[in-house]
């Protein structure tokens, strides 16, 4: 019974590592290509993780600022809508 689940755990493994190795070769042949843009090259030096985290963080602060600005104009819409109800009950009809 240990002896089938070794196998299948060496078996699971070896599809990890598979799959590793497919990706490897994919990243290897993009960063050893001659007439690559500058960008390419820059995006293969770095894993291309940094340039997905800054495109994310980017995205991030322009929803924060539309958030901010949706919530000052919100303000100033009910502080409008409140002077006008407290001069209508001011003003006797």
């Amino acid at each position: 019974m240990t002896l089938t689940a070794f196998i299948l755990q060496q078996d699971a493994a070896q599809a990890v590592d598979t799959l590793g190795k497919a990706a490897d070769t994919k990243w290897k042949a993009l960063s050893q290509m001659p007439q690559s843009t500058t960008i390419i090259q820059d995006m293969a030096s770095h894993d291309l993780i940094f340039i997905v985290l800054g495109v994310t963080l980017i995205i991030w602060l322009i929803l924060l600022f539309f958030i901010i600005r949706v919530d000052r104009k919100v303000s100033q819409l009910e502080e409008k809508q409140n002077q006008t109800e407290f001069q209508n009950q001011e003003s006797p009809l």
